[in-house]
This record gives structure tokens, sequence and C-alpha cells, in this order.
């Protein structure tokens, strides 16, 4: 069962250069991810007037988003495992692939890592608004939080089976793009509904940002339950239990 792998962590875990470094890096690679896949919208928005609701909209998001994580989980894979999101870290942590400890310091990281991005984007553009994620006419907040569910399940068993899994053998080194493809198709799928976060960080920088919080739990809620589910059915009905596990995912 994957509950008996999952770990607290000891107090000096937290202090220990490592897992610093992992942290950093779980920062800066959230960071190049939301500057570019929130700058690409605000670009869009600014040259068009349309912003990310029109279909050419959707179509530049998920590419930039697909791009962005590609190169943010492949900078810090053989650092931190490439996280980039809480919705992953979580995934793993009920897994048993990460201490709680280790879990809450790259959460920490990883909202900072998107406001700081969002932050940035302000100053860059010139006061322009960083866009928060909100619902779309006629999608309720329950329609929302299944959309969010459902989309992260995919991400986080993406990474589990192309990142974590032992059996993965030279999938792994494929993993990176595989993810950020799920990704960008999860943005064709429901960037119309939700804005399609899968992501808690994403979701919290520009709402920080801009200060605007209306069903801000969905994006978290979601996300959360979506990435803790893959991770246990992944772990539970996938991994061979008797193979060691790791204190941290690797690609």
């Amino acid at each position: 069962m994957p509950i008996r792998a999952i770990a607290v962590g000891r107090p000096e875990e937290a202090t220990h250069p490592d897992t610093l470094k992992a942290a950093l890096a779980e920062f800066i690679s959230t960071l190049i991810f939301v500057f570019a896949g929130e700058g690409s919208g605000m670009a869009f928005s600014k040259l068009t007037g349309g912003g990310p609701t029109t279909p050419a909209g959707l179509i530049a998001a998920a590419l930039a988003h697909a791009f962005a994580l590609f190169v943010a989980v492949s900078v810090a894979a053989n650092i931190s495992g490439g996280h980039v999101n809480p919705a992953v870290t979580f995934g793993a942590f009920v897994g048993g692939n990460i201490s709680l400890l280790r879990s809450v310091l790259y959460w920490i990281a990883q909202l900072l890592g998107s406001a700081v991005a969002c932050w940035l984007l302000e100053l860059a553009t010139g006061g322009l608004t960083t866009a928060g994620f909100s619902l779309s006419a006629g999608v309720s907040v329950w329609n929302a939080f299944v959309f969010e569910i459902v989309m992260t399940f995919g991400l986080v068993y993406t990474v589990y089976a192309t990142a974590v899994d032992p059996k993965k053998g030279s999938l792994g080194t494929i993993a990176p793009i595989a993810i950020g493809f799920i990704v960008g198709a999860n943005i064709l799928a429901g960037g119309a509904f939700t804005g399609a976060s899968m992501n808690p960080a994403v979701s919290f920088g520009p709402a920080l940002v801009s200060w605007s919080w209306e069903n801000h739990w969905v994006y978290w809620a979601g996300p959360l339950i979506g990435g803790g589910l893959a991770g246990l059915v992944y772990d539970f009905i996938f991994i061979d239990q008797s193979h060691e596990q790791l204190p941290t995912v690797e690609y």
C-alpha cells in the first residue's frame, strides 16, 4: 500500500544543502514556467485584443505552456525532480516518493516562483494586469472542480508513468516532453471552461498580484485531489511494491 511508504521526514532535512538546492530549483523552474505561460497570454491579448478566450488564443496558450513546461521540468529534473507544480509534489508524496517536509519546502518555493514571475511581468509590461483564472460563462464551480480533477489526474498519471515508475527504462528520457504535451492537450480540452490550471501555483501568482480570489479554491482542491488520486492509483496498481521507494521523484 502506498500509505505505508509515506514519510514525514526528519527536521534536519529542512536545512540540508541538497534540500535547499532542490527548493531553489523548484522556485526557478516555476518562475520560468509561469513567466512564459502567463506572459504569452498577456502578449496575445496586447497584440490582438482577444486574449486567450479566442480559438487562436487557446492554441497559443497551449503551445506556450507545453513548451515552457518541457523546459522547466528538464532544467530542474536532475536537482529536484522537476515538479513545478504543488499537485505533482502532492501526488509524489502520497505515493511515498517524497517526504512531507520536503514537499512543504517545494510548495513554498513553487508559490513564490509563481508570485515573483507575475510581479516581474507586471513590472516589465508597464503595469499590465496578469490574467487570473476564472470560470467561463455557464460553467459552474462544480463543473470546473471536475474538470480540474480529471485534467490533473491525467498530468500526474503521466508523471508517474514516464518518470516515477521503476520499470520506465528509456521512457524516462521523454518524460519532460510527455508532461508538456499532456498539459498542452488539457489546455485545449479545458481552457475554454476553467482556464485549465492543473497547478495551484500557476493560479496563485496571478490571483495574488491582481488580488482576485473568486472561486480560487477550485484551482487548489481540484488539482490536489486529481494529483493525489493519480499518485495512489498508479503506485498501488502498477508499481511493484517490492521496489525501494525513492526519496524524491527523479527523471
